[in-house]
């Protein structure tokens, strides 16, 4: 069993690793080009099962992968983390809360099925006059 000593020094990011302060206010991520799952997780403070998770909910997450399956986050990936854990648990969104305040901020607007129907529709509409033009 595990003491609370060595539970909290595993929960801390190494020194050398932890987010720095930005002028900002907020944490400039070290200038890495990738970083792997384990490493997000301890400049995160998440578990890695969570980001694994969220890959799961969260389409703005996609971390690229090695040819040996190691997830390989940029650094971009590692800044939607931290916007996704600060939603999360410090403005208490739901998941799909999150996940339609990201998508409206990324611009990455999911179509309806409605919407799905009607662009359908109106090819449907296009082929069937383009046949109509050429048929005899």
């Amino acid at each position: 069993m595990l003491g609370a000593r060595t539970r909290l020094a595993r929960a801390r990011p190494r020194s050398s690793q932890r987010l720095l302060p930005g002028l900002d206010g907020g944490f400039q991520i070290p200038e890495k080009l990738f970083f792997k799952i384990g490493e997000v997780a301890e400049l995160t403070g998440l578990q890695s099962y969570i980001l694994r998770y969220w890959e799961t909910q969260f389409t703005a997450l996609r971390p690229t992968k090695s040819p040996r399956g190691q997830r390989l986050y940029r650094r971009n990936d590692v800044a939607v983390v931290l916007q996704i854990k600060e939603l999360l648990y410090q403005k208490r969104f739901t998941i799909a809360g999150a996940r339609r305040h990201l998508s409206a901020e990324h611009g990455l607007s999911q179509p309806t099925l409605l919407d799905s129907v009607r662009q359908v529709r109106e090819e449907l509409k296009n082929i069937s006059s383009l046949l109509h033009r050429h048929s005899p």
